[in-house]
């Protein structure tokens, strides 16, 4: 008679295995920003990068920094959550993805929705908005929209020295 094979017991997730599936995995590199952008294949969203460089460096008074493999952010605040839950992250960036560029920023603030809506094309998720082209939308409210992002992020999480 043969024997049933048994399938391994899973094991109970230990404190270690569990504060790592939690922790936050964007975090700030030592990785070029400029040899990122220079990787970037699309010669319209590779322009679109450099033009999202200069608006947000100018918002923020940051330089860019990598986050991760392949976000360009500006500044860092500390966040913590009502569950307990806590980390670090640009005050705003952005990450030329295949098919569009993808903007981070803090959302919440009284003026999102009604500037998103003037916008034009873009699609949104949370905290996030997809763009295919800065040629599509309307650059003075993304400008609006990047400045009331920083303002609201600066004031829900100030800055500290």
């Amino acid at each position: 008679m043969a024997k049933t094979p048994v399938a391994p017991s899973k094991a109970k997730p230990t404190a270690k295995s569990a504060a790592k599936s939690t922790a936050t995995k964007t975090k700030p590199t030592a990785l070029s920003v400029s040899a990122f952008l220079g990787a970037v294949a699309d010669p319209d969203q590779k322009r679109d990068a450099q033009v999202l460089v200069k608006l947000m460096t100018a918002a923020t008074g940051e330089k860019p920094a990598m986050w991760g493999p392949s976000i360009v952010g500006f500044g860092t605040y500390r966040y913590r959550y009502d569950s307990g839950r806590e980390g670090e992250m640009c005050r705003i960036g952005f990450s030329p993805r295949k098919g569009s560029t993808v903007i981070y920023m803090i959302n919440g603030f009284a003026e999102e929705a009604e500037l998103i809506g003037r916008l034009g094309k873009v699609k949104t998720g949370k905290s996030c908005l997809y763009i295919k082209r800065l040629a599509d939308i309307d650059m003075p409210t993304l400008e609006m929209l990047i400045a009331r992002s920083i303002a609201y992020v600066n004031e829900k999480y100030p800055i500290s020295g």
